[in-house]
């Protein structure tokens, strides 16, 4: 069985953590953002654990939509400059708590997510702490 890895975020702006332990999901804190799609605006949790891709929001995003996030705390947007290199959408970064960043795509539906590494030694070396067996 695959060992399941709940990342820990901050907001890469303001440094505060964007965990929310009172709405869990898959028995984990989820990923609490503010969200705007062209239609509407409102809060999604993310799931927390790496390749899981469920969620939850207070408003209907439809499939393929391309959704801009923000950090709940101090309202500035996650985009990065970076395109997603699966369907070209901009990609939302966090910073992890043991160090790096967990980058994920702004599209519903596009499974493209990774976890990168500044300094690969020393930061490599927190998350296997953090998580390895």
């Amino acid at each position: 069985m695959k060992k399941q890895v709940s990342l820990n975020v901050q907001c890469p702006y303001c440094l505060t953590s964007l965990m929310d332990k009172e709405n869990e999901l898959h028995g984990y804190p989820s990923i609490k953002l503010n969200l705007v799609t062209p239609e509407d605006r409102g809060v999604i949790q993310i799931c927390s654990v790496y390749e899981c891709f469920d969620h939850t929001s207070n408003i209907d995003i439809k499939d393929n939509t391309i959704v801009d996030l923000y950090c709940p705390i101090c309202n500035k947007e996650l985009l990065v400059k970076e395109e997603c290199k699966i369907c070209g959408a901009p990609m939302v970064s966090f910073v992890l708590k043991v160090g790096g960043r967990v980058n994920i795509c702004s599209r519903k539906g596009c499974s493209n997510h990774y976890v990168a590494f500044s300094d690969l030694s020393t930061e490599l070396t927190k998350f296997y702490n953090e998580f390895g067996d």
